[in-house]
Parts: C-alpha cells; structure tokens; sequence
C-alpha cells in the first residue's frame, strides 16, 4: 500500500462551493495530503482576485490539517509532478462532465503517466451545485448562503455591495 500519497484538486474555484469543499474533505479521507490548487486563470475573468480565491478556500477548509491551498499556472500536470503528487482528483456532477474529464483525463494521462485522475461524485445535495451559477444568482440577487460556506457567502456579500456602490 502507497504511503503519503498526495493528491491534486485543481479548479478555479471563484467561489469555492459546498460542492468543492464536500470533495476536498472526502479526498482527505483517502489520501494523506490534498492540495487544492487554484488557477490562477488568466483566460478567465474572474469575480475574485486569485489570492481571495485562496484565502476564501484557507479560511473554509481550515478544519482539514492535511489539506493545503496552493495557487498554479500552466499545465495541472506539471504542477502536480512537481508536488510530488500522484493522483489528480476532479469532480463528477452530470454525464456532460464525464465527457469533458474522461477526454482530459486521458491527455493527461499521456502526458504524466505516473499520476491517476481520480473522479468523485459530490454528495447528492451537492451535486447541482457549480461556481458558475452562485455567483449568477448572487448577481441577480439570489441567496445562495445554502450553498457556500458562511465565509465565503460573507466574502461574496462584501463583494457585491462594492460593486452595487459603484
């Protein structure tokens, strides 16, 4: 059996969900450390500056001492080779994610061979949950405090009083 087998969770997570967290703590489970690693995402345009991503996932998942967040650039594999990880952990909501993460789970297993992707599913009440549709409804002025931790739903409301006052 591998001892110290560290494990990769990469995303963007702008904002990190109860979804993400809820893989994050079940990963922790099987793995002896985790990494969230969070992109750094210059294609992207994000809501939240990269480093309050990561003090937003800290702060939520600071009850998890073998879990660490780390930001990254370029390829998840490379970042995850030099980590000394073995596994990459994605998760699985629906069909149409299978798709997209089988045929990239497949690159990457041609470009790294040494590490596995590992899929899990989100438990059931997570499973519809996405960073995408939070922060749509937050816009519009949903509440989505069922749906993030009560750190980040605080960071999300300071965020958009700032913006509404402008």
């Amino acid at each position: 059996m591998a001892h110290n087998v560290l494990a990769v969770y990469p995303g963007t997570f702008d904002p990190i969900t109860l979804g993400h967290e809820d893989l994050v703590r079940r990963a922790a489970q099987l793995f002896d450390r985790v990494i969230v690693a969070v992109a750094i995402a210059h294609h992207k345009k994000t809501m939240f500056s990269l480093d309050e991503r990561m003090d937003m996932a800290r702060e939520a998942l600071r009850d998890c001492p073998q879990v660490s967040v780390e930001p990254f650039d370029g390829l998840v594999t490379a970042f995850t080779a030099a980590r000394g990880g073995t596994a990459m952990l994605r998760g699985l909501r629906s069909g149409t994610d299978f798709d997209y993460e089988f045929q990239l789970a497949g690159m990457n297993r041609a470009l790294v061979p040494h590490i596995e992707t590992v899929f899990l599913t989100p438990s059931s009440q997570h499973q519809f949950i996405s960073s995408t549709l939070v922060r749509e409804i937050a816009t519009l002025g949903g509440d989505v405090a069922q749906f993030v931790s009560p750190v980040v739903h605080e960071h999300l409301m300071r965020r958009l009083q700032r913006t509404a006052a402008v």
